[in-house]
C-alpha cells in the first residue's frame, strides 16, 4: 500500500525517528521513498545514516516532493511551520499531525483550507512508538478520500497498533491511551517496591514486575478472551491470587484507574480549548 507512496515528516524527532525506523526495518515502506526535514544538522546526518533516507533543512522541499506528509513538530511550533509550508499543501497531499492538542481546525485554517481541499487527519500516538508498541488513535477530517485513512493507518500500524475513531473521541483517547503508560510505569514501580519489601532485591523486582506486566498484557491481546476470564484462570480456589485480588479491590484500584483516566481526559479537553483560542 505505501511502497509506491513518498512519504515525508517535517520534523525529525524522537516520533519522526520511531515512525521512520519502524517504516524501514519492517519493509512498509522503502527507505528512498522517505524524506524528512530537520533544523539540526547532526540529527540529519544521524538519520540519513541510521535509515538512508533523503534528509534536508528546508520544510518546503518535504511538502513539494512527498503524496503524504507527516508533521512530527511540537504544538508550540507547528503554527509557524503550517505557515511556511501552506503555499505546497494542496488536496493531492495526504497531511497527518501527531501535534498533541492541536484540532484539525487549527490544522486546516493554518494550511489554509478555506481557500482549498485539504485532505488532513489528526493522529495521536503515544510514547510506546519509541519501541514500536505504540497504541494509536487516527481522526480524519471532512475532506479526505478513500482509502486515506487506510494509509494513515499502515503507516501507524508500523509502531504498534492504531484504533480509527472520531475527532471527538481522541481526548479519551489521551485519557487511556495516551497518558496510561504512565499509569503502567507507576504499577510496576509499585510492584517491585511490594517485591522488595517482600525480600526480592531491587533489580530483581523491576525486571519481574515489568516482565509480568508484558507477559500479561501479550496474552490478553493474543488470546482474545476477555481479561476477567483470564484472570479466573489464574485464581484457583482459596489460593494466593485470589488473595492478592481481594486487596486490590479493597484499595479500590479500579474506580482509582477510572479517575485517572477521566481526569487526563478533562485536562486534555482543557488543552485543547486553550489551543482553539489562540
Amino acid at each position: 500500500m505505501l511502497s509506491a507512496k513518498r512519504i515525508g515528516f517535517i520534523g525529525g524527532g524522537n516520533m519522526a525517528t520511531a515512525l521512520i525506523g519502524g517504516l524501514v526495518q519492517s519493509g512498509v515502506a522503502p527507505a528512498q521513498n522517505i524524506i524528512c526535514s530537520e533544523v539540526r544538522g547532526e540529527a540529519r546526518q544521524a538519520l540519513r545514516d541510521r535509515f538512508g533516507i533523503t534528509v534536508t533543512g528546508d520544510n518546503l522541499e518535504v511538502i513539494r516532493h512527498a503524496d503524504i506528509v507527516v508533521y512530527a513538530v511540537k504544538p508550540q511550533v507547528l503554527p509557524d511551520v503550517l505557515r511556511q509550508t501552506a503555499e505546497a499543501a494542496d488536496e493531492t497531499k495526504l497531511i497527518i499531525s501527531i501535534a498533541a492538542g492541536v484540532p484539525l481546525t487549527a490544522l486546516g485554517h493554518g494550511l489554509g483550507a478555506s481557500d482549498k481541499k485539504l485532505r488532513l487527519i489528526r493522529v495521536m500516538p503515544n510514547i510506546c512508538a519509541l519501541v514500536g508498541e505504540s497504541a494509536t488513535a487516527i481522526a480524519a477530517g471532512a475532506g479526505t478520500q478513500p482509502g486515506d485513512t487506510e494509509l494513515a493507518k499502515a503507516i501507524f500500524d508500523a509502531v504498534g497498533t492504531s484504533v480509527v475513531m472520531g475527532e471527538h473521541l481522541l481526548d479519551a483517547f489521551t485519557g487511556l491511551g495516551g497518558s496510561g503508560p504512565a499509569y503502567v510505569f507507576v504499577i510496576i514501580e509499585a510492584l517491585a517496591d511490594a517485591g522488595v519489601h517482600m525480600g526480592l532485591s531491587r533489580q530483581d523486582a523491576l525486571l519481574v514486575a515489568g516482565q509480568t506486566l508484558f507477559g500479561a498484557a501479550k496474552m490478553f491481546l493474543h488470546s482474545q478472551e476477555h481479561p476477567a476470564s483470564l484472570k479466573d484462570r489464574v485464581c484457583s480456589p482459596g489460593g494466593t491470587s485470589i488473595a492478592g485480588v481481594e486487596a486490590l479491590e479493597q484499595g479500590a484500584l479500579r474506580a482509582t484507574l477510572m479517575k485517572a483516566v477521566a481526569a487526563a481526559t478533562e485536562r486534555s479537553r482543557e488543552l485543547g480549548r486553550a489551543m482553539a483560542a489562540k
